[in-house]
């Protein structure tokens, strides 16, 4: 469904780099031979050097055609793409590389893992010598087109996001300093760079090229092109009935749900807060009143994508539901009803009773398996430049 011009393969090998390799410590030295593509992924087209989203999505003129969560919603404004091929594949080779971290055992694989819908599948996140995060690992599918980041949306770019894990002593727990001269010391690195950006006229690595490298290889990682979307532009077989209902639910006054996970993104990109507790008495996260110093969005957190939602569990920031159907019976079960008589939160007006039937609740849960595609997963590295294995 998505143009694929300029794309001979998903990472055809272009410019050629002959390096030497550091093999664990660096003690032992192999030949080998690293590629940099210079065409777009899957799903993006290459304009004027840069690789740009391309949806049929894009053809429809306003958010507000077919009304909320209309067939043919187009996508928002303010797509984050325009990076070079090279600079994707290269934080492509950044992402999976364990170098990253300060035990060379931790990489942004680690917890954004392609096959868990770039996940981890942990109700809590692990980091550095197994160190536990204390909350679970949002997927990273259609950041191209999110304002904030982090669940508690405490970052507004995606240059910004990567800063989180790489520095953050309970996950990847380097420095820039440290994760400088890593990678400096790295000859194929340094040639890599300088092909990713051929402007710069510094010899060494700069902080701001790494993390552009990682922002830009997030930013590929689209996901538009599902059973539902194909449903959504014309292909109504690609739905069975019970999904088509499951549809209509998702969709009515009564459910609420396209309210705040709007198509086609299934989300609306804003904060929530909808009263989950954790009930294993760990500390209350307050969430977006941190970040934004208003005790009103205590417990507000990023509504999140229900893109490739089969893949993603366990459910909500802090991993509390195991199953689909669990997290979707919450929204059913009354306003507030987890919410502590000593905690005083402003939910939102979004939160109230529907009081869906178990059939209902059924239909949502086969409905939202439809918006499962990894169409355009990104292939992993066969060998790092670092040499370290991959984890």
């Amino acid at each position: 469904m998505l143009n694929k011009k300029s794309n001979s393969g998903i990472f055809s090998s272009i410019l050629l780099v002959s390096a030497v390799l550091f093999w664990g410590c660096g003690d032992q030295m192999k030949k080998e031979e690293l590629t940099l593509q210079s065409t777009c992924p899957p799903g993006m087209e290459l304009v004027n050097g840069e690789c740009k989203v391309r949806s049929m999505y894009q053809q429809y003129e306003s958010l507000q055609n077919g009304g909320l969560g209309g067939l043919k919603t187009g996508l928002p404004p303010g797509i984050k793409d325009g990076y070079s091929p090279e600079q994707i594949d290269l934080g492509r080779y950044l992402f999976f590389d364990p170098l990253l971290s300060s035990t060379n055992k931790v990489s942004c694989a680690s917890c954004h893992q392609p096959n868990a819908g770039f996940s981890d599948g942990k109700r809590f996140s692990q980091g550095v010598d197994s160190q536990t995060t204390s909350r679970s690992t949002p997927t990273l599918w259609n950041m191209a087109f999110s304002k904030h980041f982090f669940w508690d949306a405490r970052a507004s770019s995606m240059e910004e996001q990567v800063l989180g894990p790489l520095y953050h002593e309970h996950e990847m727990a380097n420095t820039e300093k440290g994760l400088l001269e890593k990678l400096n010391n790295n000859s194929t690195y340094r040639d890599l760079f300088k092909i990713a950006f051929p402007e710069n006229i510094e010899n060494s690595i700069t902080p701001n090229q790494v993390y552009t490298s990682l922002a830009a290889f997030e930013s590929s990682l689209i996901s538009l092109n599902s059973r539902y979307d194909q449903y959504a532009h014309g292909y109504h077989e690609a739905l069975d009935s019970i999904e088509i209902a499951g549809l209509n639910v998702f969709r009515s006054f009564v459910a609420r749900c396209a309210e705040c996970h709007t198509p086609p993104l299934f989300t609306n990109r804003q904060i929530a807060v909808i009263g989950t507790m954790d009930t294993e008495n760990r500390p209350f996260d307050r969430g977006a009143g941190v970040t934004f110093k208003d005790s009103t969005m205590d417990g507000g957190f990023k509504v999140p994508t229900l893109r490739n939602i089969e893949r993603t569990a366990p459910y909500m920031h802090d991993g509390k539901f195991a199953t689909l159907k669990e997290a979707v019976t919450f929204y059913t079960l009354g306003r507030g009803h987890a919410v502590p008589d000593s905690l005083d939160l402003k939910l939102h007006w979004h939160i109230w009773e529907p009081q869906l039937k178990e059939k209902e609740i059924d239909q949502i849960v086969a409905f939202l398996k439809t918006l499962t595609d990894e169409t355009f997963l990104p292939q992993i590295p066969k060998k790092l430049p670092s040499g370290l294995p991959l984890n």
